[in-house]
């Protein structure tokens, strides 16, 4: 399943990039993220509660930040496993560009998913991924946006 979208944050590029790589702004960021440390360079781990359609599941996963290139786009691989749910994998494109006096976030992923979570549908999922996306966009522009203008 592809997912993409973009976003014009009201923050210069510089304070977004610094955003996007720092933990507690991610965990507080991710709906129903209940932890997320590093455990090494560019290297998360994370448990997330999240319900799509009749599964609501802990997922207990990682996340590596790869192919950096500052501060313009980054690569993040993840996998979780929901345990009886089932597991979801995803690879994200992230990309910055100056607009204006903001920034424009772009992104495009590739996910699977596997257990009782494929049995639900694509069509499901896809909605759900794309709320999730949306309120992660809605809660880190509001905090780029706080920051930018103190």
């Amino acid at each position: 399943m592809e997912l993409k979208g973009s976003h014009r944050l009201e923050a210069p590029r510089a304070l977004v990039w610094k955003y996007l790589n720092t933990a507690e702004i991610l965990q507080a960021c991710v709906p129903g993220c209940e932890s997320f440390d590093e455990t090494g360079a560019d290297q998360y781990a994370a448990t997330v509660v999240a319900a799509i359609g009749p599964v609501k599941a802990r997922f207990k996963g990682t996340l590596a930040i790869a192919d950096k290139e500052e501060p313009i786009r980054y690569r993040l691989v993840g996998q979780g496993d929901g345990g009886m749910a089932g597991f979801g994998k995803m690879v994200a494109d992230v990309e910055l560009a100056d607009d204006g006096e903001g920034t424009l976030l772009s992104y495009r992923a590739q996910a699977q998913v596997g257990g009782k979570l494929a049995q639900i549908g694509s069509r499901m999922i896809g909605s759900v991924a794309n709320k999730l996306a949306e309120e992660f966009f809605r809660r880190f522009s509001a905090m780029a946006g706080e920051k930018a203008q103190t």
